[in-house]
C-alpha cells in the first residue's frame, strides 16, 4: 500500500514538472534569430529608389525584404519586397515560431501581446510569398512582420489580395510590393507593450515596363468586408495623405506624378 502510494506520488510529481516544464516553453522560449547578421538593401535586391520614406528612420535590412519599424506603435509602418513569377512555389514549409526581430534596435513587440486579444498575428509579408526557400519563409515570422488583424479580415479580404497579388506576379513576372497598417493616434492597444491595432491596411503594387512603372493601390478597413477588391482601390496620393509616408520617394517628382493620383485598374486583371 506505502509502495503504491509512493508511486503515485512520484507520477504526480512529474505530470507537474511536465506541466510546468511545457508551460515555460510556451511562454519563455524562443529561437534567436532567423537570420545571420543585419544586411545591406542589396541582398534583397529590393531597387533602393523605389523604398518609400522611413518616418522613424528604423529600416531593416533582411535577406528577404525590408522594413520601416515605427517603436511607439510596434510594429512596421512599412514592409516592401520583391515578388517574382519564380518564388511562387508550393514547398511545404513548418510554421516556425514567431520571434522579436534582433535587428529593431528596441526589438520588435513580444508576440504574445497577441494572445487572448482577439486579432489574428496577420503577416505584412505573407509567409505564403516566401516559401520558395526556409530562410525567406522563417525570416516572415519576425514580429517586426505582424500587425493585428481582425481575424474575418484576416482571412477573408486580405487573404483574397495576397492571393490576387500571386496572380498578378504569375502573369507579369516581378512586382514591387509596399504594404502597412496606417498608424495614427487613438487606436486601440493589445498586450502589455500596447501594440497598436490599425483601422486599416494598405498595400501598394508596383510593376516596371521599360522606363515606366505602373501601380496599383489598395487601401481596406480593418474588419470583415463583403465587397470586391475594386472597391478598395485608391490611389498612392490618398496613401501617402493617410500614412505622412512619401512612397517612391527617391523618384522625380514628375516621374511620380505619372502614376501616384491614378486610381485606373487598366492592365491589372482581377
Amino acid at each position: 500500500m506505502a509502495y503504491r502510494k509512493r508511486n503515485g506520488t512520484v507520477y504526480s510529481i512529474l505530470i507537474l514538472v511536465c506541466i510546468v516544464g511545457f508551460w515555460l516553453f510556451e511562454n519563455f522560449y524562443t529561437p534567436a534569430t532567423y537570420s545571420k547578421n543585419d544586411v545591406g538593401i542589396e541582398s534583397n535586391n529590393f531597387p533602393e529608389e523605389l523604398l518609400p520614406s522611413s518616418t522613424t528612420g528604423e529600416i531593416i535590412n533582411h535577406e528577404h525584404f525590408t522594413l520601416s519599424y515605427k517603436e511607439p506603435f510596434e510594429q512596421a509602418e512599412w514592409v516592401a519586397y520583391i515578388l517574382d513569377k519564380s518564388h511562387l512555389t508550393y514547398d511545404d514549409r513548418k510554421r516556425p515560431y514567431f520571434i522579436e526581430d534582433p535587428f529593431v534596435s528596441s526589438k520588435s513587440a513580444d508576440w504574445r501581446n497577441y494572445k487572448g486579444s482577439g486579432y489574428d498575428r496577420g503577416h505584412l509579408v505573407p509567409a505564403g510569398d516566401r516559401r520558395f526557400s526556409l530562410q525567406a519563409y522563417n525570416e516572415t515570422f519576425y514580429t517586426s512582420n505582424i500587425s493585428p488583424q481582425d481575424k474575418e479580415f484576416n482571412s477573408g479580404i486580405w487573404n483574397d489580395l495576397e492571393q490576387q497579388t500571386r496572380r498578378w506576379a504569375k502573369q507579369y513576372g516581378t512586382l514591387y510590393v509596399f504594404t502597412g497598417g496606417v498608424l495614427e493616434s487613438g487606436l486601440e492597444e493589445i498586450g502589455q507593450e500596447d501594440v497598436d491595432v490599425p483601422d486599416s491596411f494598405y498595400k501598394i503594387i508596383a510593376r516596371k515596363k521599360g522606363d515606366k512603372i505602373y501601380s496599383l493601390s489598395f487601401l481596406i478597413p480593418n474588419k470583415p468586408q463583403f465587397k470586391s477588391l475594386r472597391n478598395f482601390v485608391v490611389s498612392i496620393d490618398d496613401i501617402e495623405k493617410e500614412t505622412g509616408i512619401d512612397f517612391f520617394a527617391e523618384l522625380s517628382e514628375k516621374q511620380q506624378s505619372t502614376f501616384e493620383s491614378s486610381k485606373n485598374t487598366t492592365g491589372w486583371k482581377f
